[in-house]
């Protein structure tokens, strides 16, 4: 049968696998091993292994899966990737995911060219190979000493047996050069009861089925573990008790790292993996971390949006990257934010009543989003905001409708809309551009979708060129319609200042009102908060919570 081949420049592998259950922190607990090998001064890249046949994470509704990510060379992916550049301060491209889809893709493209050469193409061996294949692909890429790979789902399920099967081939190859880390749950029924181990003794079983045996786990569980039920896991795993890692609940993802080191994960994980021991470097980051509990200044924000339709348990997944750019901005300004949901649907009817209720806030968002539910209420939040200089950062669609709401009430442009919800509106504020248009009529919509990194200049003097302190800018994108050009010139003589275009001066990138006249307005057309990091905060994050700082004072 065909082995792996081995890489050019061997690298180090690390494989994070869940057990017990889904959501158990595989995510964090990636990211939060990368930083620690980073901290150790190797080079890090990490990877996610989606198990969907979606090809990629862009046709997924937010409140099923989550937050749709965006790298910098437009592919959609999952929102873990978010976690992986935000901990290892990078950006990493679209080599670093892939999903079941896009592999099967890939092969069975592959297979139609004759790329095998006319045999027949089994699952096994070509699958895991092709993924192992791009994993070393990342790894040669970012040049990594370590790759951490999170595979997506549950020990036991069906969907992900691929995955592990390839980490058994490599793992054979390469013996001394691959970990398996088990991220495992450990239920209690009650404060009075132990932490139960036997959930996590069936998951290591359900791996051994597989051909692994993992090399660590990562307890996650609502309370440190305490030596017993160390022992009595590593009794039942066949590890010793030093490879089983208290992982407990925390205030902020921003401690587990931290927390992990203290178990000495660090040190653990090298020695196995035969490398030196390397001193540690966390200063900066511990500091960071130590913020979100040193704050005592609170400021509230609130979220206007409409992916709520499922609970509360989906928000932060749906709106993930802008929560922890809020996060970041907050501590760099010394203030702990207290975030509220706010269903746009409660302002629907504009009613003065319940508009009130903004003005409890510090600073109001209205996040990305698409479709015309929830539209007229978002306006209404808008309008309040504007008129009560209520601090206001709208997301790509929360641009879109500042945009609409300030042509509507302060031009008197009756009707004025975004065509995505009145596509025979009179005054097309938001529309699709002509040669977008024309793929759409050909039914080519997948390019009509502006994706990734895109450049913009900004003017001199204005919010935006202040906050990043420079005059060009790259930003990323997930959206399809634009501020319609036609209207451009109007808008500006009523008041509202464009200070970000694209260098063809054709799209509208940031759009906000000048200080005199608001204390802060701003829509951008792309996403901050895609690129906002824990130790370098987003600008417009910043000028923000300055904002909604300086309003909680009041």
């Amino acid at each position: 049968m065909t082995r792996p081949k081995k890489s050019p420049t061997q690298h180090k592998y690390i494989f994070v696998v869940g057990g017990v259950m889904s959501g158990v922190g595989k995510g964090v607990a990636s990211s939060s091993i990368a930083k620690i090998m980073q901290s150790r001064g190797l080079e890090v890249t990490s990877i996610k292994i989606d198990p969907y046949v979606n090809v990629d994470a862009g046709t997924m509704n937010p409140t099923e899966h989550g937050e749709v990510f965006v790298l910098d060379d437009g592919t959609e992916c999952d929102q873990d990737m978010g976690n992986y550049e935000r901990f290892l301060d990078r950006d990493l491209s679209g080599a670093n995911y892939m999903t079941t889809g896009s592999i099967y893709k890939t092969v069975i493209e592959r297979e139609r060219s004759m790329g095998y050469g006319g045999r027949s193409v089994s699952v096994v061996p070509y699958i895991p190979l092709e993924v192992m294949g791009r994993i070393d692909r990342a790894a040669a890429l970012a040049k990594a000493e370590v790759v951490i790979t999170e595979i997506g789902g549950t020990v036991g399920e069906y969907e992900n047996i691929l995955f592990l099967e390839a980490i058994r081939m490599v793992k054979f190859k390469h013996p001394k050069d691959v970990l398996v880390v088990l991220v495992s749950h450990l239920p209690i029924m009650n404060d009075e009861n132990e932490l139960k181990t036997k959930p996590t003794q069936h998951a290591v079983r359900a791996l051994n089925a597989t051909g692994l045996q993992p090399d660590i786990i990562l307890a996650r569980a609502k309370y440190p573990l305490d030596d017993k039920r160390k022992e009595k896991i590593a009794f039942n795993c066949n590890l010793d008790v030093e490879d089983v890692i208290s992982a407990p609940d925390v205030s902020s993802i921003y401690d587990v790292p931290v927390n992990f080191e203290s178990d000495n994960l660090g040190n653990l994980i090298l020695r196995k993996l035969g490398m030196r021991p390397r001193a540690k470097d966390m200063k900066e980051w511990r500091a960071f971390a130590a913020k979100f509990h040193s704050a005592k200044d609170a400021v509230k924000i609130g979220i206007v949006g409409k992916y709520f339709a499922s609970g509360k348990f989906v928000l932060a997944d749906s709106y993930l990257s802008v929560i922890e750019a809020i996060k970041h901005a907050a501590a760099f300004a010394g203030v702990k934010p207290e975030i509220q949901w706010l269903d746009s649907g409660k302002f629907e009817s504009g009613a003065a009543a319940d508009l009130a209720e903004l003005d409890q806030y510090d600073g109001i968002i209205v996040p990305g989003g698409f479709g015309s539910r929830g539209v007229e209420g978002k306006l209404a939040a808008i309008r309040h905001c504007r008129e009560s200089k209520i601090p206001y950062f709208g997301l790509c669609y929360g641009m879109q409708l500042a945009t609409v709401e300030f042509a509507r009430d302060v031009l008197k442009m009756k009707g004025a809309n975004t065509t995505e919800v009145d596509p025979k509106t009179k005054y097309p504020i938001i529309d699709i551009l002509p040669e977008q248009k024309k793929l759409m009529a050909d039914s080519n919509y997948g390019a009509t979708m502006r994706l990734g990194a895109y450049p913009a200049v900004l003017k001199k003097g204005t919010i935006a060129e202040r906050a990043y302190g420079t005059g060009k800018i790259s930003e990323r994108h997930r959206h399809r319609y634009e501020v319609n050009p036609a209207f451009v010139e109007r808008l500006e003589r009523g008041g509202l200042v464009f200070s970000g275009q694209s260098p063809s001066r054709r799209l509208m990138e940031v759009a906000e009102l000048p200080r005199a006249v608001h204390p802060f307005f701003v829509g951008t057309q792309f996403h901050p908060e895609l690129k906002s990091r824990p130790l370098r905060p987003h600008p417009l994050f910043r000028e923000f919570m300055k904002a909604a700082k300086e309003r909680g004072k009041r």
